[in-house]
């Protein structure tokens, strides 16, 4: 196996920079996962390691090898793609075993490696259909078989889930998880969906506009985002995101003012709380007013999408909570869970919980919003 080193690596299209000065370490065995949106350079960057595509600038290191001037088949690496590439005139067992053929590996060694890899991925049973009569779940494992089967000292995968519908994603995540652990292989993941990024990672490296914006455990990612766009674009729902100003230790809001933060900064600001530690409480019990803007129920616990004279905040509430569109109530903050962001560079502020937390809301909630 092998580790990979980025060093200032960037990548230019004419006057744009796909990639902008990119460093980034992977150690050997471990998961790192790219995340972004669409246009964000993670796919660019791959393709860079892959040796698809050349570097404007910088230094790619694989193992203890500058990679930038080897030939993609020279660099002992394996590729899963979204779109599946299977032959469809091929059995499931000449897929995965053309690899070897090409390589000119003997018949018989070809045969025993083609059956290891199609049983990591369970799969024996059918090597000899074709990928027509396979699901796209089923159609996925052949290509990752593909890729085990050559025992590379690397995998790249560029959102190898995404055709699929929802129930297999979810078990595909976890096959896959436990299918990396097992080989211990190297493993750069690249999505945008970061559900998939935070349950598959020993570490994220989240990008924006083909810059490094944070890295970190997917922990670490969501208990502490670096800026406004990480904290807008990890969770499920995102962290809400209040703009305001800071004086004094209080934060002002249009429709609100909330006391006693310890923080030192004077000026714009941003107040971040996650969903999860926001609660709901009777009208003039909590710390600003808002009207029920929708409600969705999502089986286990319900989002509740509240207006804030224009602003809106989601509160993920229990599943018995019975609030209607148009109701007012109050929502009160978690004053240990708050985050605070710079408002023009949109940087993190040093942690400042408030002196005084109060006990958790999720105790308090008053039986008026929970659903008879």
């Amino acid at each position: 196996m092998a580790s990979v080193t980025l060093k200032n690596l960037t990548k230019q299209w004419g006057s744009v920079a796909a990639v902008a000065g990119v460093s980034l370490g992977v150690a050997d065995r471990e998961f790192v996962v790219l995340l972004g949106p669409s246009g964000s350079g993670k796919t660019t960057t791959m393709r860079m390691i892959a040796g698809l595509d050349e570097p404007t600038g910088g230094e790619i290191w694989i193992g203890d090898r500058l990679v930038n001037d080897i030939l993609a088949r020279d660099r002992d690496l394996a590729m899963v793609f979204q779109n599946y590439g299977l032959y469809p005139h091929m059995t499931v067992a000449e897929n995965i075993g053309y690899p070897l053929k090409v390589r000119g590996i003997p018949r018989a060694e070809r045969i025993e490696r083609v059956r290891k890899a199609a049983d990591k991925v369970e799969l024996s049973t059918y090597l000899l259909r074709r990928p027509a009569e396979l699901s796209g779940g089923q159609r996925q494992r052949v290509a990752l078989a593909r890729a085990i089967v050559r025992t590379p000292q690397l995998f790249l995968m560029d959102e190898p889930l995404s055709n699929l519908d929802a129930k297999l994603r979810t078990l595909m995540r976890a096959q896959l998880k436990h299918l990396q652990r097992e080989l211990g292989t190297t493993t750069i993941y690249v999505t945008h969906d970061q559900i998939e990024a935070m349950t598959l990672a020993d570490r994220i490296a989240v990008l924006n506009a083909g810059q490094l914006q944070q890295v970190g455990t997917p922990a670490e990612i969501y208990e502490q985002p670096a800026n406004t766009f990480v904290a807008g674009f990890v969770g499920a729902p995102p962290l809400n995101l209040l703009r305001g100003r800071a004086t004094e230790g209080d934060f002002r809001h249009p429709a609100f003012s909330y006391a006693g933060l310890n923080v030192a900064v004077n000026g714009e600001v941003v107040l971040g709380q996650r969903p999860e530690d926001l609660c709901l409480m009777p009208f003039g019990k909590g710390d600003a007013t808002c009207q029920v803007y929708s409600t969705e129920l999502l089986g286990d616990a319900t989002l509740v999408t509240l207006d804030l004279k224009g602003d809106h905040l989601v509160v993920k509430a229990g599943k018995d909570c019975n609030v209607r569109m148009g109701d007012t109530v109050d929502v009160r903050f978690d004053r240990g869970s708050i985050h605070l962001f710079d408002g023009a560079s949109g940087k993190r502020l040093p942690d400042s919980p408030s002196l005084s937390a109060p006990p958790d809301c999720r105790t308090e909630l008053i039986s008026p919003y929970k659903r008879q």
